[in-house]
């Protein structure tokens, strides 16, 4: 009986450890949790390529009300940004900004599949309730394959209970002043 018990709680670890490694494997947000309406250093953590092809492009695209980005450069890749309209106009400095950064492309840099590397960036977030959760869509380009973590779940459901899920935020009560 001892034996059958050791057997099953150990069975029963190496599925965690499974479960645990492939949720660690998508592309994520290192810190998931920050103040509606704060500055935010968003790091996408990216831990893989696509079927052990390198990856060659990141591409993130911002979330409505997501304001002022900045990404960081990299050293060995390319960086590009697309503009559009915001869905609301924000207001900094008692100016109304009504477009901005709404896409962040870090291109023609090669990460293999058995390295781990961070693309960086700095957003205001939208000033929403706290426990509102938001998700940055990425799209992972790789020499051969890529990966669209884009889903994003219906109500209900979780990020685990996706294939590919977006990164996700969950926005905490603004900072005191």
């Amino acid at each position: 009986m001892t034996r059958i018990l050791s057997l099953a709680l150990g069975a029963g670890t190496l599925c965690l450890a499974l479960a645990a490694g492939t949720a660690a494997a998508h592309v994520v947000l290192e810190t998931r949790e920050a103040p509606a309406g704060s500055y935010y250093k968003a790091v996408l953590k990216v831990g893989h390529g696509c079927d052990s092809s390198p990856t060659t492009a990141i591409r993130v695209r911002l979330p409505d009300g997501a304001v002022l980005a900045k990404p960081m450069p990299k050293p060995g890749w390319s960086l590009s940004t697309k503009e559009g309209p915001y869905a609301q106009p924000y207001e900094s400095h008692g100016r109304s900004i009504t477009r901005g950064v709404t896409e962040i492309a870090w291109t023609g840099g090669s990460l293999p599949d058995a390295w781990y590397d961070e693309f960086v960036f700095q957003v205001v977030l939208p000033k929403r309730p706290a426990g509102t959760t938001i998700h940055f869509p990425v799209v992972q380009e790789c020499e051969k394959g890529v990966h669209r973590w884009i889903e994003i779940p219906e109500a209900g459901k979780s990020p685990g209970d996706y294939r590919e899920p977006a990164p996700v935020l969950k926005l905490t009560e603004p900072a005191p002043h």
